[in-house]
Order: structure tokens, then sequence, then C-alpha cells
């Protein structure tokens, strides 16, 4: 038995070596290799050209068609799509947590399914859904990442009603307290922090994910963008990026330092 094992053990790490490369072949296989086009050195040029010279005017006009005003309306989108969701999400969180010790329990089960359904649509494509289904423009974006994120964020806060303490919920049960006692004065105040946590760091996904889907008309800096590619207006592109990278930054760091604080 002891031999078997040992043999075993020497030759995992290179069966698991094996199949990865398999895996790899495989996936590369399917992929056609058409090379980089001739145009490709000259478009990415004339990209770097424009950030070194960006379109400044462009930042504010005043017309609301500006830099400044896209920027808005991406952080709106993103803001609005994350924190609606996230109180959508609670219901479906508590549906599916894993609450006692049963080998399956098909409430849990019921509510993880659901969330992975959610979870299957990429927010491009429920925002190309939404653009047909209520027309192009921001209402569209919000409702792409609302959904997407209710599917996201659902599944984090039921990991974290899992990990929750029990004793808190024990210990209100045995002075009499009932069930509803329990949640409301032990877990949810236990789980709130990282709920807030959880609804940050994916507002940070958002923001990045609210920058490109303007791109098929769900509103944000995503369709001035892909305007200012379609008709090579390098130093327009150039000023856009810029926006959205320091757009990114900013909220990435008013977002870590508030989650410091949370943690």
């Amino acid at each position: 038995m002891n031999m078997k094992k040992s043999l075993f053990k020497k030759i995992e790490p290179w069966a698991i070596t094996v199949v990865v490369i398999a895996i790899f072949i495989w996936a590369f296989s399917g992929i056609p290799l058409t090379g980089i086009k001739d145009t490709a050195r000259q478009v990415f040029f004339s990209i770097m050209r424009g950030l070194f010279h960006p379109d400044w005017s462009y930042v504010y006009t005043g017309d609301g068609e500006d830099l400044v005003s896209a920027l808005l309306e991406t952080l709106a989108i993103a803001f609005l799509g994350t924190f609606i969701s996230a109180i959508i999400a609670v219901p479906f969180a508590f549906l599916a947590a894993r609450t006692n010790a049963k080998l399956f329990a098909p409430r849990s089960a019921f509510g993880k399914l659901l969330l992975t359904i959610i979870r299957v649509f990429p927010e491009l494509v429920l925002a190309i859904m939404f653009t047909k289904a209520v027309g192009p423009g921001a209402y569209a974006g919000v409702l792409a990442l609302g959904f997407h994120s209710v599917g996201m964020m659902g599944k984090l806060f039921s990991e974290a009603i899992e990990n929750v303490d029990h004793g808190p919920n024990e210990a209100i049960a045995a002075a009499g307290g009932s069930g509803l006692d329990g949640l409301a004065l032990a877990t949810f105040p236990d789980v709130l922090p990282e709920f807030m946590n959880y609804t940050l760091y994916r507002f940070e996904i958002s923001v990045r994910s609210a920058s490109i889907l303007g791109i098929v008309g769900a509103g944000g800096v995503g369709a001035p963008l892909i305007f200012a590619l379609s008709t090579r207006s390098w130093s327009r592109v150039g000023i856009i990026l810029i926006g959205i990278v320091v757009m990114v930054t900013v909220i990435d760091f008013i977002s870590g330092q508030i989650r410091k604080r949370l943690v």
C-alpha cells in the first residue's frame, strides 16, 4: 500500500504537467493564428501620439458632450448598477447560503443555481440585450451592470453568511430570542462590513465595465471612445484614455481607503 502511495506521489507532478500541456495545446489548436495586420504598427503609434498630444479642448465644453460629462455618466452607471444590485443581492445571498451541516440543502442548492445562471451572461452581452429592450443609453447600462452584479455579489454575500460565527445566534436562541432576533442582532451586524467591502470592490470593477459599455450603445465614455477610434481622431482618443485612467485610479484609491477602514 505504501509503495503504491509512493509511486503515485512520484508520478503525480508529471501527470499534472502532461495534462496542463495537453490543455494548452488543445486550446491553441482551436485558435486561428492569422498574424498581425500591416496597419497595427501605424495604429499603435497613432494612439501613442494621441496620448502625448491629447485634445485638451474636449475635456470640458459645457454642452454635455465633453469628456467630463461622459466620465460622470460612466460613474453614475457604475454607482447605480452596483449599489442598487447590492441591496437586491442580499435576499438572494440568504437563499443561497448553506447554514446547516446537511450534505444536500435544497434551498441553498436552488439559490446557488439561480446565482450561477445570473452570472453566466457577461455585461457586454447583457448591455446588447437591454439596449434592444429599453433602447440605447445609460438606462440599459445600469440594467446590464445591475443584473450581472446581483449574481456576483449574491455569491460573495452568501459565502460571508456561511462563514459567520454561529455562537452569538446560539446565545440569543438560548436566551429565548427568535430566529429573526438572531438575524437582526447577530448575523447581519457581523456580515455587514464584509457586504460593504464586497460592494466597494464590485464598484471598482463596475467602473471599468461601464467604461466600455458605450461601445454597444449602453451609455458612458465608451461611446465617444469608439467614435473617435472610428474617425481616427487620435488626439481625442488620447484624452479619453487619459480620462479613463485617471478616473479608475482615483476610484480605486478612494475605494481602497474606505475598505481598509471597514476590514
